[in-house]
């Protein structure tokens, strides 16, 4: 490839643009998130007691730790943090926080969906917890494995901004082996969501890439345009791939990659 990735970014303190070279960026931290690495791990407990407390034998509630890390039978690890308005959730090793929905099922168990409303953490009323993930669509247990730091969006200036749109640029035209050029218009307030975004956004490129009908939707987009808005949301049109944000909702206002595919899929 010869093309360069392209981002562009408008702020409250004018237009900017860059360029820059084509280049694999690492991303094994989360982008934008005020992610740190966890303390010793403590004693095993179940999920479903971090969510819904522990009971001694005299009858006597412990306290559930809102933010905690957990493993699953496979060696899933991932951090659970209850501490928002919607729990959020992020494996190790990925960049993308999930945010869940919390809906009672029957037999008084709690799930927990994501935006498309699939099933990601089911937590019995017992203290049982499953968690379902591509490799085990059928569920797995999970366990409590320690401390973790808070999920969280930090503070973001128009260069660093600029930066992580390069970024995902990069990435979502490597992936695709043509320019995809991620444009953005930010305010101080949206700009942390907005960088996350972008990043999540290339993951679901990536995704995209991989289908066999890759073709009939990357040809549909042309660039990508992230702006603020009154809710999240996703669609595609004219050859731009919209993807709007909601600061106030923190790290639930944006899609989620899942989402992002699910309507490019839908488009072509």
């Amino acid at each position: 490839m010869t093309a360069k990735p392209r981002a562009h970014l408008r702020t409250d303190l004018g237009t900017r643009s860059a360029t820059g070279s084509l280049a694999i960026c690492a991303l094994g931290l989360a982008v934008g998130l005020g992610v740190a690495q966890p303390a010793a791990a403590g004693p095993l407990g179940s999920l479903g007691e971090s969510l819904f407390g522990r009971h001694s034998k005299d009858g006597r509630d412990f306290s559930a730790p809102p933010i905690a890390r957990y493993i699953s039978e496979d060696g899933d690890v991932f951090v659970l943090d209850r501490t928002g308005p919607k729990p959020l959730l992020k494996f190790d090793g990925s960049f993308e926080v999930w945010a869940l929905s919390a809906q009672q099922a029957p037999r008084g168990d709690t799930i927990y969906k994501n935006d498309l409303g699939e099933p990601v953490l089911r937590a019995t009323r017992l203290g049982g917890i499953t968690i379902f993930t591509d490799h085990r669509p059928d569920g797995e247990a999970a366990a409590l494995a320690g401390p973790a730091a808070p999920l969280k969006l930090a503070i973001m200036g128009p260069q660093p901004l600029l930066e992580r749109l390069e970024q995902a640029s990069a990435r979502a035209s490597h992936a695709a082996r043509r320019l995809i050029p991620f444009y953005a218009e930010a305010t101080p307030t949206s700009a942390p969501l907005i960088a996350d975004a972008a990043m999540v956004t290339s993951e679901a490129v990536v995704r995209i890439t991989k289908r066999s009908d890759a073709h009939k939707i990357l040809d549909r987009i042309l660039k990508v345009q992230l702006l603020e808005g009154p809710k999240a949301s996703v669609q595609v049109t004219q050859g731009t791939l919209q993807v709007t944000v909601a600061p106030p909702q923190g790290l639930a206002g944006r899609p989620s990659s899942d989402l992002i595919v699910r309507v490019t899929q839908g488009f072509h």
